[in-house]
């Protein structure tokens, strides 16, 4: 049995950085995720610190120089792809660090990160890397808008039957419904740009914590980098992941909202409804029952809106009651899991796009879904108040009667509904109705339906070719923010590359 002894623990500490164990499952993963998801983005915050330094006297123009060319060799003889952790160095920003020391000095390579720390330079690797991804998002969210309302105006005129409560209840039209989805998909899209003006703010200068004694220009980093002004508080920056969780959120909602219509595509499109046509190329058989056509792709759709879906809010749960400060938490190994999320997003959003452009409405299985439904009885109810001057009550009670009298004989309305109608209105009414056979089938038909439907957001021809013009607009203006965006950070690339370029020419 050893003495005891009153050293401390730390005396006696004789172990080395870092633990095999944790190497392998920490700093190994860590490592790999920086040099496949984020070497662009070290180098611009390189290159833009660099520049910033000489601007602001910090460095002198010929420390900087030597710096930029230094980082320029390191860039064009290292290959990320390449490099496999070996535990010499505690991750990516240390084997770039340890590089550059070995170019020009252990003093000289060590001032480049003079006013910095891996608090802002973490950050701002997200941001870059987040803005990415939602641009990727926002460029096809503008293809699906424009799949959609250019099937919208295709089929702004045909009629599909309505559900409500998973069973039938009016007549629309393909148009009216794919407008719900614009819209809906119009109010996600504004979600992830507001997020996307929160990603925009950069971090850079707020170092560890409380910016920096040097006297840095922020607002210059944050231009080089493409970023539409610095982040205003430093403690904020390191610790307020809310562009994060802003973000995912608005990428949740935008699947979440998504999957009920996918949804609805499943049930429209089988066998007992059979009102949405999906075309063979978007059609697989059954390897054993030849008659089958199966139309996987909304299978597809509906389960990767689920992962986004999953994914997504699975970002925000990461967060929760986490330290109001820079912590692991938010950093690495998560973000990783929110790129999977942006990545099986592009696939969802490609696929949806084709699938709404190519099915069309089956208007055989519609008419006769519409006519043993009974689905137009409302409009017999609605004619009745304005044409025999009854009560909304009375005319739903003598409708009612009427439906179900067809149902029962197994009829449709228009070819068999006059006479039970007739009969119930002579019961309630005590005389005959005005109503001719004639005026009768028009008023159940399904397209007189919508055709009577003509407010501001119904389904009537007027209503849809205004909400339409109104869709386009909003695509359109999409697309104008979307261009503005990409020349603004193009024009800020070009900057930097320009400065730093001028650093390495610096003799």
């Amino acid at each position: 049995m050893s003495a005891p002894t009153n050293a401390s623990p730390q005396a006696q500490d004789t172990s080395v950085f870092p633990d095999p164990v944790y190497a392998r499952t920490v700093l190994a993963p860590l490592f790999d995720a920086a040099r496949t998801s984020h070497v662009a983005g070290f180098r611009a915050i390189d290159a833009a610190h660099c520049v910033m330094l000489a601007e602001t006297g910090i460095l002198t123009r010929n420390e900087a120089a030597a710096i930029a060319r230094a980082l320029a060799e390191i860039a064009r003889e290292i290959d990320p792809a390449r490099l496999v952790y070996t535990g010499e160095v505690e991750d990516y920003f240390f084997l770039v660090e340890r590089a550059l020391k070995d170019r020009v000095g252990p003093d000289l390579g060590g001032r480049l990160h003079t006013a910095r720390s891996r608090n802002d330079i973490d950050h701002t690797l997200f941001k870059l890397a987040l803005k990415e991804r939602i641009d990727a998002i926002l460029a096809r969210s503008h293809a699906l808008l424009a799949a959609l309302i250019e099937t919208a105006a295709r089929e702004r005129d045909t009629i599909v039957v309505a559900y409500t409560h998973g069973q039938p209840a009016q007549p629309s039209t393909f148009g009216h419904y794919l407008a719900a989805m614009i819209e809906v998909a119009l109010r996600d899209v504004a979600r992830l740009e507001e997020a996307r003006a929160i990603v925009d703010l950069c971090p850079m200068g707020a170092a560890a914590i409380t910016t920096s004694g040097f006297p840095i220009d922020r607002a210059r980093v944050a231009a080089l980098l493409g970023f539409s002004a610095p982040l205003r508080n430093s403690y904020s920056c390191i610790a307020a992941v809310d562009y994060q969780t802003a973000t995912f959120s608005a990428l949740e909602l935008l699947f979440l909202h998504l999957g009920r219509p996918i949804q609805d595509f499943q049930t429209w499109s089988s066998f007992e409804v059979g009102q949405l046509y999906v075309p063979n190329a978007l059609v697989q058989v059954s390897s054993i029952m030849p008659q089958k056509r199966n139309p996987v792709p909304i299978e597809h759709l509906r389960h990767l809106a689920s992962q986004v879906v999953g994914r997504a809010r699975a970002m925000r749960d990461v967060m929760h009651n986490t330290p109001f400060t820079d912590m692991n938490d938010s950093e690495g190994e998560t973000q990783e899991m929110g790129y999977q999320a942006f990545a099986v997003a592009e696939r969802a959003l490609d696929l949806l796009a084709a699938l709404v452009a190519q099915v069309r409405i089956d208007p055989a299985r519609v008419a006769q879904n519409v006519a043993r439904s009974c689905i137009t009885i409302t409009e017999l109810a609605d004619t009745l108040v304005r044409r025999e001057g009854l009560s909304f009550r009375q005319a739903h009670e003598i409708a009612a009667a009427t439906a179900r009298a067809v149902v029962a004989a197994g009829g449709t309305l228009v070819a068999d509904g006059h006479a039970p109608f007739a009969a119930a209105f002579r019961e309630a009414i005590g005389r005959e109705p005005g109503l001719t056979a004639a005026d009768f089938a028009v008023a159940v038909s399904a397209e007189h339906f919508v055709a009577t439907r003509d407010r501001y957001g119904g389904p009537a021809p007027a209503a849809m070719d205004e909400a339409l013009a109104a869709y386009r607009d909003a695509r359109d203006g999409l697309a104008t923010r979307i261009a503005e965006r990409r020349a603004r950070e193009a024009a800020a690339s070009a900057e930097r590359e320009r400065a730093f370029a001028a650093l390495i020419e610096e003799r």
